[in-house]
């Protein structure tokens, strides 16, 4: 497999045509957008608290760990679905009206499956965060002065891949009632890359409607109304005894 070092994407939202000239396809309903479903979550409170930088870590220390552990979750999220998305099901690695290009290392823009586009990104997200010399989990390494930079590229990628999960498997995460956690994962994600400037608004752009829905926190559930206050009974109630 030859090595492929970028990748970009392309635009057709503000186009009348595609590139091959013919009309793209109308805009599909977005099912992850209907009330039943964003509501699911697997937790209810305020994301935010758990990807500010604790005061006694390192900046660079939180980043890694975080941008490990969602590597991870996306990777394992996407192996639930993994046999529905197919060089037959998705032809093109694709989420809402963009199409994901991958530029081997000529400089070459190559559109590949889903599912190849996919692989490129976990092998690549795989060989960096187990590579001590830029993810370094020995006490006193020093991270590289490319680091950010890299975890930028990561986060990039992770986002292309969940947005797939929303447009093209959305259905199938319904089926097997996973909705809840990509939902969490999703909200969870776009917080933390929020919060340190790690993706560019102008690549998430694409999913904002999901994003402004999911990561603003849920509204308390409403309490309980109080039953109504009974009448004393008559056993209850002084008696005044005629002397």
């Amino acid at each position: 497999m030859g090595v492929l070092v970028c990748c970009d994407c392309f635009f057709y939202r503000k186009s009348k045509t595609k590139p091959n000239g013919k009309k793209p396809p109308a805009e599909e309903k977005k099912q992850y957008l209907e009330p039943e479903f964003t509501k699911i979550r697997v937790v209810d409170f305020d994301l935010k608290e758990l990807v500010v930088l604790p005061r006694e870590i390192d900046l660079n220390e939180w980043l890694a760990s975080n941008t490990t552990t969602f590597f991870n979750l996306i990777n394992l999220q996407y192996s639930t679905i993994s046999e529905f998305c197919t060089g037959d099901t998705c032809q093109a690695m694709t989420a809402c009206n963009t199409i994901y290009y991958w530029y081997d290392e000529r400089g070459k823009k190559t559109k590949c499956t889903a599912p190849q586009y996919v692989d490129f990104v976990m092998s690549l997200c795989q060989k960096l965060v187990t590579d001590e010399e830029i993810f370094p989990t020995k006490y006193g390494k020093e991270f590289p002065n490319s680091f950010e930079s890299l975890v930028k590229k990561i986060c990039r990628y992770l986002f292309h891949v969940l947005a797939h999960l929303y447009w093209a498997h959305f259905k199938e995460t319904v089926a097997m009632d996973l909705q809840g956690h990509l939902n969490t994962l999703y909200a969870h994600f776009i917080v933390f890359v929020r919060e340190f400037n790690l993706v560019d608004p102008k690549e998430t752009c694409i999913m904002d409607d999901l994003s402004e829905i999911l990561c603003t926190p849920a509204p308390p559930p409403a309490p309980a109304p109080s039953p109504p206050a009974s009448a004393p009974s008559p056993s209850s109630q002084n008696h005044v005894t005629e002397r």
